[in-house]
């Protein structure tokens, strides 16, 4: 009976089977690793189990191919999403300072003769509107509807008030130029809200 010696790998001791279809049992029951060494009854060397003649092409059979390298083509599509939402977010703002801006027209220069006409002056209307100015102080909006001094919050509340004491439904504006946006729009929305239907405003405006 010929026999064969498997020991694991860089183990002094070894095991010794009857054939070598005990050693290729061994090795599909999980007994064996690729990288053990065998030696046969007429091999003069130790060999690892993967490069021994009887076992190579059954090992190379048994061992489970390489993993597939990741796809370097797949797009990453997080920054996509990431412009996409900023242009969303200036789409909306743009929309909505549009429909801010068609929701009160302002009353256009008059023109004479192919000549624009002087700037309106407060004193020419003054009979005819209510004035409200804005400006900043310590990065604080300051707000004065006629002589009183309001409060930003306070802001439809007053309009309102003005208009039904006044009857007028006509405004004057003078907003600093470093007044920001959000507030000018504030003093619209809430001129919309009071039935206000003209606005004037100072020449540059």
């Amino acid at each position: 009976m010929s026999t064969w010696r498997v020991r694991h790998e860089g183990s002094p001791t070894s095991v010794q089977l009857p054939s070598a279809a005990k050693v290729l049992e061994g090795l599909r029951d999980g007994d064996w690793e690729a990288t053990d060494e065998v030696r046969g009854p007429t091999d003069a060397r130790w060999t690892t189990l993967e490069e021994h003649p009887v076992f190579a092409e059954i090992v190379e059979e048994m061992t489970p191919p390489p993993p597939e390298p990741p796809d370097e083509t797949k797009l990453d599509m997080n920054p996509l999403i990431d412009v996409a939402l900023v242009l969303l977010i200036f789409f909306i703002l743009t929309a909505t300072y549009s429909t801010l801006r068609r929701s009160i027209e302002l009353p256009p220069e008059p023109e004479k003769d192919g000549q624009t006409s002087k700037p309106i002056k407060i004193e020419n209307i003054k009979d005819d509107v209510f004035r409200v100015k804005i400006w900043m102080e310590d990065r604080q909006p300051m707000i004065k509807i006629e002589d009183k001094g309001i409060q930003i919050d306070d802001l439809d509340r007053e309009i309102e008030a003005v208009v039904k004491a006044t009857g007028r439904k006509k405004m004057y504006v003078d907003v600093a130029g470093d007044v920001p946006w959000g507030i000018e729009a504030k003093l619209y929305d809430a001129a919309k809200a009071a039935g206000i239907h003209e606005i004037y405003q100072p020449k540059g405006r």
